[in-house]
């Protein structure tokens, strides 16, 4: 037997393809998204308002069903379109739960 024949004996096997990945999807806890009161939107919109590209920021925003945390850079920053981008990460406003400088 040569050694790729031998070494391939030894390979890990899955009997179900998609098994684990639908363990983890199962996994997952999703979380409703939190409606923000008025206040704190308001406080929202101004920070967005007083944001520059170049400042280092930390979101709390909603995605996918979950809440994520992101800290870095602002590349990018769209008032009309309403969407901020955070290194690399667009965050739509209406997903953004709380903004720290």
């Amino acid at each position: 037997m040569s050694s790729a024949d031998d070494a391939a004996q030894f390979m890990p096997f899955a009997a179900l393809k998609g098994y684990e990945e639908a363990l983890r999807a199962k996994e997952r806890v999703v979380v409703d998204k939190v409606e923000l009161s008025e206040d704190a939107l308001d406080y929202l919109d101004y920070q967005l308002n007083n944001i520059k590209v170049g400042d280092m920021i930390e979101a709390i925003y909603y995605d996918d069903g979950a809440y994520l945390k992101i800290r870095g850079l602002v590349s990018k920053i769209n008032l009309k379109a309403k969407y901020l981008t955070i290194v690399r990460t667009d965050i739509s406003f209406d997903d953004i739960r709380e903004l720290r400088f």
